[in-house]
């Protein structure tokens, strides 16, 4: 567990925010509270007030920090593909980006997966958050019009049912109603095969 009981000015709230990404990872959102962040950072159960007015509001900017490391990830992995010159028949493989970066870290981070769906806890109309989550939305439906121009829907109807599948695969998976099998026709992750059939149906 992260503890740290002195803070250089101005770092206690970046300090605060690791602390709780820790115990996240190790007990589940159960495990996130003020008091326990706090008595983890070694300070008192009234200093997180001063960055984080409640629970909620933390839970909030921890969600905000994932959705942009998803980002992150996004626009490496397409950077990768810029660099390796792509051509306009395998687009596809752009828009694959977007549901493997889901998964991915869903399957890496389950308990921070987990907590960015919870309405219950996270204010998702929250500027800062509302922010990076468009952008991971809008540079999705960007790649799916470049990438399906002969598309049967729409660009949000492909964005939609692309991230609902990832979604849907990854809570099945975490929830241990799903294992992590092969395709037995192409050899592949059943995810990777899920992803080519999705793309193929649709064109």
């Amino acid at each position: 567990m992260v503890k740290s009981n002195t803070f250089h000015h101005g770092d206690l709230k970046r300090a605060l925010y690791d602390v709780a990404l820790s115990l996240l990872d190790q007990h589940g959102v159960s495990g996130v509270t003020i008091r326990a962040v706090a008595r983890a950072a070694g300070v008192s159960h009234s200093a997180p007030v001063n960055h984080y007015k409640d629970r909620r509001a933390l839970l909030t900017a921890i969600a905000q920090g994932q959705f942009e490391f998803i980002l992150n990830e996004i626009e490496t992995s397409l950077n990768k593909l810029d660099k390796l010159g792509i051509a306009p028949t395998e687009q596809k493989d752009r828009i694959k980006v977007f549901a493997n970066a889901i998964m991915d870290f869903g399957f890496s981070y389950p308990h921070r997966y987990q907590l960015l769906w919870r309405a219950d806890l996270i204010d998702h109309e929250d500027p800062a958050l509302l922010v990076v989550m468009d952008k991971v939305y809008d540079k999705l439906c960007f790649e799916i019009e470049r990438g399906m121009p002969d598309a049967n829907v729409d660009k949000d109807t492909v964005a939609v049912a692309l991230w609902s599948m990832a979604h849907g695969y990854v809570d099945m998976r975490l929830s241990g109603m799903f294992s992590p099998l092969d395709d037995t026709v192409i050899d592949k992750p059943r995810r990777y095969a899920m992803l080519e059939l999705f793309l193929t149906v649709l064109t």
